[in-house]
């Protein structure tokens, strides 16, 4: 049996600082490896999950040069779990900035979960600007999968987990959670406000791994980290990405040419592997990788094989 490929050694940035976005919103970047190698950005999920030290590692370093950031509200962006001036569209614009920035003309983009469909959403909107795309946990957002994680269909994966996140919310409010989850997300009431975000946060940090992993309950049960997730994550929701219905799909025809790979658990919980499918089916370029038994997460270890295996792959080209 050929042995599981796994993270890179720990590394430091070589450069970090903050970039002011305008809107009010100043964003956290980092790059790691060798300047000047292969150009990379790395797109954390959530939305409003940030970036760790984790990702850095996902690439060779002799070999790249990788653009990691804190998207708008979350990680050490500021303002912490801004809402304002903080779309899908302005993390677009983001990334063209960070890409000016370093001063590269195409750049490999790597995608996980909410960082999938930012990267389909980015590599759609400047496909000129994208020599690869690695996507894992596709998530297209549309409101069918939207209702499957918040309304009905996890629920009966996790019934014990389901009661605890339906508990905040009185039982006249649960046909629209999202919509709950909203009013209280954006509540003056501090108190109200940070038990729906962690019973938000914490929802997800224990649905996303085949087994449970102690680690991620405590990083999304922290108050800070549980507030600028929840909020950010739900008010993206709640406006549908600001994407027309099916766009993502619709327009995978836009990455045609470009090389990548679609990296996917079959036992993904948030985010079902139909979706990922139909996204190959449409952007035939990409290899498509059905990881059998694992989850959601970037750290299963299946997942973590086939990601690095595939920067490894382009790390040349």
């Amino acid at each position: 049996m050929t042995e599981l490929r796994t993270l890179y050694p720990e590394i430091e940035p070589f450069d970090s600082g903050m970039l002011d976005v305008g809107d009010g919103h100043t964003v956290y970047w980092e790059r790691v490896g060798t300047r000047g190698a292969k150009p990379a950005v790395f797109l954390h999920g959530g939305p409003g999950g940030g970036c760790s030290p984790t990702h850095r590692r996902a690439f060779d370093p002799e070999k790249y040069d990788v653009m990691l950031f804190d998207q708008r509200g979350c990680g050490r962006s500021k303002p912490h779990a801004e809402l304002e001036a903080n779309t899908t569209w302005h993390l677009v614009a983001d990334i063209e900035r960070l890409r000016g920035m370093m001063g590269v003309g195409k750049w490999q983009v790597f995608g996980g979960s909410w960082g999938s469909t930012l990267a389909l959403a980015y590599a759609e909107s400047h496909p000129e600007c994208v020599s690869e795309l690695i996507l894992r946990g596709v998530y297209t957002l549309t409101r069918a999968e939207l209702e499957w994680y918040y309304q009905f269909g996890v629920s009966q994966m996790f019934p014990e987990k389901w009661e605890r996140f339906i508990a905040p919310i009185p039982e006249a409010e649960r046909g629209d959670l999202m919509g709950a989850y909203r009013r209280r997300l954006v509540s003056e009431n501090r108190a109200l406000q940070l038990e729906a975000a962690k019973a938000w946060s914490l929802w997800e940090g224990e649905t996303i791994t085949l087994l449970p992993d102690p680690g991620l309950t405590e990083q999304h049960g922290g108050d800070d980290f549980a507030i600028a997730f929840a909020r950010i994550e739900n008010h993206f929701f709640v406006h549908g990405g600001w994407f027309e219905e099916g766009q993502l799909l619709r327009d995978a025809h836009k990455l045609t040419g470009i090389p990548g790979v679609i990296v996917h658990g079959r036992y993904d919980m948030p985010c079902p592997a139909h979706y990922a499918w139909q996204l190959h089916k449409a952007w035939p370029d990409a290899e498509f990788h059905l990881i059998e038994g694992a989850g959601h997460a970037f750290s299963e270890p299946g997942i973590l094989d086939r990601l690095i295996r595939a920067t490894d792959q382009f790390a040349g080209k």
